[in-house]
């Protein structure tokens, strides 16, 4: 979801920060990655507009976005990725073998979260969840 049909200035204001320009060059870098986003393609977007953006600056940034759920983070295939947070959390299955990558709707583990809270009272707060395993094509290659 493009981080523009979102008003991510008045969350951020919201919280008593502001929208810097630095903020708006890598929102709008992750972006563009249109998905999973390394820090590095990251980066390279934000320095095609901006020299004066340090790779420090970057992090410090991604941290800020994640931490104010503008944007999440996953670890895939041993690389933090970044994307756009999205109205409606989503996860996703990870293929160990081939790398695809498929999106899962949050609906699908709402019922395991509300009955981990209902037998342990404890709530999950998961808001994007990826799972490691073989897609059916690669098992299928397998036997």
């Amino acid at each position: 979801m493009p981080h523009q049909k979102l008003d991510y200035a008045a969350k951020i204001r919201e919280c008593g920060c502001r929208l810097t320009p630095q903020r708006e060059l890598i929102l709008d870098a992750v972006c563009e990655g249109g998905g999973h986003t390394t820090v590095d393609e990251i980066f390279a977007r934000v320095r095609a507009r901006s020299k004066a953006v340090n790779l420090a600056t970057v992090y410090r940034t991604l941290d800020f976005l994640c931490d104010m759920g503008l944007v999440v983070c996953a670890e895939i295939d041993g690389h933090r990725v970044f994307e756009i947070a999205s109205a409606r959390p989503h996860h996703h299955l990870v293929c160990q073998a081939c790398g695809r990558v498929e999106r899962l709707d949050h609906e699908m583990f709402q019922t395991l979260f509300n009955q981990i809270e209902r037998q342990r009272g404890f709530k999950v707060e998961m808001k994007h969840l990826v799972l490691f395993g073989l897609c059916q094509d690669c098992r299928n290659r397998e036997d």
